[in-house]
């Protein structure tokens, strides 16, 4: 793979004089503050600015500072007009824009297409404070705000839709976003490279037309630089060798002439036009070659050829042998450079090294950020993942190559965090990042990384060249541990339990002193056909996992809960394997409280599955297998009715779907059985989310048996509330009581009351 050169060598902009500021401004009050005229980037996002390494707005503003910049930050802009796109004046160089940390069609709404009614990264929780494709709407009012400074297009919304893709909300496959945003470039991935060699270069004076090298961009051209190889896979099927035609002066019916024209075999025509042949040249190299994928307007039409170009996408997304990739829409082609090259040890530390104030800007007050609440006592310890399950982008977005920060600088940001961010009680909430424990994991061999085409290093199996040692990750946890004011670190990121089995002292780490009481982790599923699809390992590897974390847990002496997750409807799920799956979860005593149900995500290959009835994970032809798909709204209600065999709203569609499908055996009030065979007289099933308890009603089950519930993780109370899971919960909830009670006696008290002398309050332990 090739070198890159270093973030932190470039020469420093003018404007380094400044310093760094103590938050990005939002407003031209607070570029007066810092005695800036201008600012030379704007940053435009569909996010609340919270100043904090998990927000990309932050990282990307920080290191742009670092490199000298002014960076301003326009956060949730009413995009209604382009008044709210010029508070900050116009940029010397570019327009930076992103709909935020989630696609806005994502973060909008549900998979069933219903809209959401919060937003997590909105102040207060508030929904409606971005548009559908924020992006692209962004862009168009940059663009009539200040007409010739350039559009750099980023972020994840931006990323998973640079090429012609499925649009699971329109139903449809859109163009490439920088094709309908009228932007100048598109940087794809965490781009911490690119935007920076994009904005070096722009400060030089160098036209965004003419910078088209940069790995990890796209942008418009039409047509293919001089010295380039294209290589065609534009279509699928080929044909295979074509008979030569027998000479019709000849009579079929003599055998003896017939074999006589046969036996002259192939006969040149000197005047017959020939197919030119491209013979290899030692000066053609994967530097020069470009794939050139089927055009907007056959993927639009064409299912099959769009699950080929997904195929073909996934294929070039190693960096180390990646190739330019070209897809023509109209008369226009965008074309797509390789991935960046992953950042080293040092970058990484470089940029969550940056003067994070690791709280949200001055100017929302006391206002509570939902997604910051979440993360503010977390740190990222990684970046990528090689798992590639198909219903997840992480890898098309981040790569498959981890990305670690050193163990110097994840312990230098918990101290910051314990000495400089409000609320902290000594509680890491995570240490983590897209998967907890793939820190420091890696191909043994770089030569073989470099030439490796496999979308996954864990399935079907494990690689026999990853190294899955966690020794590295089991020090820094101990590490950590021990910092003065660190009471305790809960791993909350997910976890890939085939890694962990294969360290058993990861396990016992983890188990012994991170786990909260309950740990979640996602098998997906029980049945091979949609773990295939999903590229899973079995459900065997989890039944090993488990073991190991009871043996574990009871080894700490700790009453600890295992909870996996499920997705109902995935490509590849039939009826029978849903119901296999309900089966599997009634057998364990699990009762599912928050059902996920497949969720189209934009270039995810999964989503291509659901597009086109096609395998991309394998050669696509049009007569390749078929997968089974879950489009009707019917059959998604009964697939998330099966994960939910509890409640008794759904059991009249499983009653129905059970004896279509032959299986009426299941209906009956045994505990071998799924669902009763009537309804209760009244519906006494209450949700965990409102009460961490799952009824059994007239579905019970056996007397040592325990039931786990998804939402919370945790054993449902008995029905008199004894014997809650903690102690210190039981504690705390009692305490509250009596304080209640307390504060109701010193109230008749004042009012002159006869009741009883008031109780001090009891502040619990």
């Amino acid at each position: 793979m090739q070198a890159a050169k270093p973030l932190y060598d470039y020469p420093k902009y003018w404007a380094e004089c400044f310093g760094p500021a103590p938050f990005l401004p939002m407003s031209r009050e607070e570029m007066d503050q810092l005695g800036w005229d201008s600012c030379d980037i704007i940053i435009v996002t569909g996010d609340a600015y919270v100043d904090h390494a998990s927000f990309g707005m932050a990282i990307i503003g920080r290191l742009l500072e670092a490199q000298g910049f002014r960076v301003g930050i326009i956060a949730q802009p009413n995009w209604q007009s382009k008044d709210d796109f010029m508070k900050l004046g116009e940029p010397n160089l570019f327009f930076g824009v992103a709909a935020g940390n989630m696609d806005s069609m994502i973060n909008r709404y549900t998979a069933d297409k219903k809209i959401r009614s919060d937003d997590a990264y909105t102040p207060g929780g508030m929904a409606g404070k971005r548009p559908d494709r924020a992006s692209l709407v962004y862009s168009q009012r940059c663009k009539e705000a200040y007409k010739h400074v350039p559009i750099v297009l980023g972020g994840i919304e931006a990323s998973l839709r640079r090429i012609a893709h499925y649009d699971y909300w329109q139903d449809k496959v859109r163009h490439s976003i920088l094709v309908d945003a009228s932007a100048d470039i598109l940087l794809y991935g965490n781009a911490e490279r690119a935007i920076v060699e994009v904005a070096q270069r722009l400060s030089q004076g160098e036209s965004i037309e003419h910078i088209t090298d940069v790995r990890g961009t796209a942008f418009i051209r039409r047509d293919t630089p001089q010295g380039w190889f294209e290589i065609d896979s534009t279509r699928i099927d080929r044909p295979g060798r074509v008979d030569k035609i027998i000479n019709p002066y000849v009579n079929t019916q003599d055998t003896q002439a017939c074999a006589i024209e046969q036996a002259k075999g192939d006969q040149e025509d000197p005047n017959e036009a020939k197919v030119v042949q491209i013979l290899d040249s030692p000066s053609v190299t994967r530097e020069k070659s470009v794939i050139r994928l089927p055009s907007f307007e056959k993927v639009r039409n064409d299912p099959v050829l769009y699950a080929h170009a997904n195929r073909v996408l996934h294929l070039e997304t190693n960096p180390g042998n990646a190739r330019a990739l070209v897809q023509k829409h109209g008369d226009v082609d965008v074309w797509f450079n390789p991935p960046p090259i992953p950042m080293t040890t040092e970058e990484m530390d470089y940029v969550f090294g940056m003067p994070y104030a690791r709280i949200p800007h001055p100017a929302y007050g006391k206002e509570r950020i939902p997604a910051y609440e979440m993360i503010r006592f977390s740190v990222n310890i990684m970046r990528g993942c090689f798992g590639g399950c198909t219903f997840c982008s992480i890898t098309e977005h981040e790569g498959r190559i981890i990305q670690n920060r050193s163990h110097e600088s994840i312990l230098h940001e918990i101290e910051e965090m314990r000495d400089k961010v409000p609320g902290f009680t000594g509680v890491v909430s995570d240490l983590g990042g897209p998967t907890a424990n793939m820190y420091r994991i890696a191909c043994k061999s770089h030569d073989i990384e470099k030439h490796c085409r496999k979308p996954s290093c864990v399935f079907p199996g494990i690689c026999e060249n990853l190294n899955t040692d966690h020794s590295s990750l089991i020090e820094l946890y101990r590490k950590a541990r021990a910092l003065p004011g660190v009471k305790k670190i809960l791993i909350a990121s997910g976890l890939r339990y085939d890694l962990a089995v294969e360290s058993p002292e990861y396990v016992r780490e983890l188990v012994t002193h991170h786990v909260g009481g309950y740990l979640k982790i996602a098998p997906e599923h029980t049945e091979r056909g949609p773990l295939d699809k999903m590229m899973k390992p079995g459900i065997g590897t989890y039944d090993r996992f488990k073991r190991m974390f009871e043996k574990f847990s009871k080894e700490a002496g700790k009453e600890q809960y295992l909870i996996p997750y499920f997705i109902a409807a995935h490509p590849g799920t039939t009826d029978e394997d849903m119901m296999n799956l309900a089966l599997w979860l009634k057998g364990n005593g699990f009762r599912a409280d928050q059902v996920q149900a497949f969720y189209p995500s934009p270039m995810a290959s999964a989503t291509a599955m659901y597009h086109s009835g096609k395998n991309p994970l394998r050669k696509v032809t049009y007569k390749s297998e078929g997968v089974e798909i879950v489009k009707s709204e019917e059959q998604r209600r009964l697939h998330k009715a099966f994960l939910r065999y509890h409640d008794p709203k759904g059991w009249p569609m499983l009653r129905e779907a059970l004896q279509r499908m032959g299986r009426a055996d299941l209906i009956g009030p045994s505990k071998h059985q799924l669902i009763p065979l009537h309804q209760p007289a009244t519906d006494t099933y209450q949700s965990a989310r409102r009460k961490n308890s799952t009824p059994a009603g007239s579905h019970k089950v056996g007397k040592d048996q325990k039931i786990l519930t998804q939402h919370t993780g945790l054993p449902p109370r008995a029905s008199d509330g004894s014997k809650p899971w903690d102690k210190r919960e039981k504690a705390k909830a009692e305490a509250f009581a009596r304080n209640q009670q307390a504060a109701k006696e010193r109230k008749e008290a004042a009012k002159g009351g006869k009741g009883k002398k008031p109780r001090q309050p009891v502040i619990p332990r």
